[in-house]
């Protein structure tokens, strides 16, 4: 599929992802690391594994695998204040929805009663920090002794300007008229859309295409992943 020629940042096509980085072990003391970074977002994920379940999962002879999700005060332009006991509803959200995707990829019978945890600590924000935290974490995850059984990737399509892109950073995601992300496996299927209307509301040929694009955004990343750890 073509796409109309837009004017973005660093020249970018709109059909064409920013420069993405994903480093391994960057973390001396986590058990599997990886340092994501999608143009000028960067999240630093961390993954740990402990013996023993959440209360509610003793007996059922499975793992449990969750996340924590956290943008750190000079990440943004403007400072934000750590959380604490007043968790923000947007970092509770995110973490789940990390949580979620990576569960989708762990065989939790052959965990055995361990809990995973990985922490996805935001250092610089410029747009798709949840993207790139999922992203991140499943190379992240890549222990020895965490059974997966696929890859999952996440990455974000939208309208700005009536054009449609792919991978928004924050200049073009704070005023798209629609938002997208897309979370989804190595083998094409999906795990999770989050789409909203910002603006506008959005046909069904103009959903078809952002799927188009998120799907090749998907399998991009996947081949990242694929090359971070070789």
């Amino acid at each position: 599929m073509e796409y109309m020629q837009v004017n973005r940042a660093n020249g970018r096509a709109a059909d064409e992802l920013r420069p993405i980085k994903l480093t391994r072990g960057v973390m001396k003391h986590a058990h599997g690391s990886c340092l994501a970074e999608f143009g000028d977002t960067r999240v630093l994920c961390a993954a740990t594994i402990e013996e023993g379940v959440p209360g509610w999962r003793k007996g059922a002879k499975a793992g449990w695998v969750t996340a924590e999700y956290a943008m750190l005060p000079a990440s943004t332009g403007k400072r934000c204040k750590r959380e604490h006991a007043n968790r923000k509803g947007r970092s509770m959200e995110i973490e789940r929805l990390i949580g979620r995707s990576l569960r989708t990829v762990v065989n939790m019978k052959a965990l055995g009663e361990y809990t995973v945890t990985v922490d996805c600590d935001v250092i610089q924000a410029d747009g798709g920090t949840r993207t790139a935290s999922i992203t991140g974490a499943w190379v992240a995850l890549q222990l020895e002794r965490i059974p997966l059984m696929g890859q999952v990737a996440a990455i974000s399509m939208g309208v700005v300007d009536g054009n449609t892109l792919l991978d928004l950073d924050y200049s073009e995601d704070s005023h798209a008229e629609v938002d997208m992300n897309l979370v989804a496996t190595d083998t094409g299927e999906m795990i999770e859309l989050q789409g909203t209307g910002e603006q506008a509301p959005f046909d069904r040929k103009r959903l078809n295409s952002l799927l188009d694009l998120g799907d090749k955004g998907i399998a991009e990343l996947i081949e990242l992943q694929r090359q971070a750890l070789a």
